[in-house]
């Protein structure tokens, strides 16, 4: 018997592949509303990084997340991404 195929996703932050339940995905509604789905099954077109500031840091910087989902982020989109990774970096989580 052959096991379950793990989806991959690209970390728009690292260009890596990984898991897609390693990463943190970012979702543009069809409303044009930015956020962060943590549960991964939100309707939307979605981006994926990794939950390392070392990640969110250059993609930022390079406007890598706009670019994927195709519209300005708001400031408190980043926000709120640089609290959950520090949480989840600290253990918090």
């Amino acid at each position: 018997m052959t096991g379950r195929k793990i989806p991959l996703r690209k970390c728009i932050g690292c260009g890596e592949m990984k898991p897609k339940k390693e990463l943190i995905r970012i979702v543009r509604s069809a409303a044009g509303e930015v956020s962060v789905d943590l549960t991964g099954k939100a309707s939307g077109r979605g981006a994926y990084i990794c939950p390392l500031s070392d990640c969110l840091k250059p993609a930022r910087k390079a406007k890598r997340l706009e670019n994927a989902l195709s519209c300005k982020i708001p400031d408190s989109v980043f926000d709120m991404l640089e609290e959950k990774l520090s949480g989840l970096e600290s253990g918090n989580g």
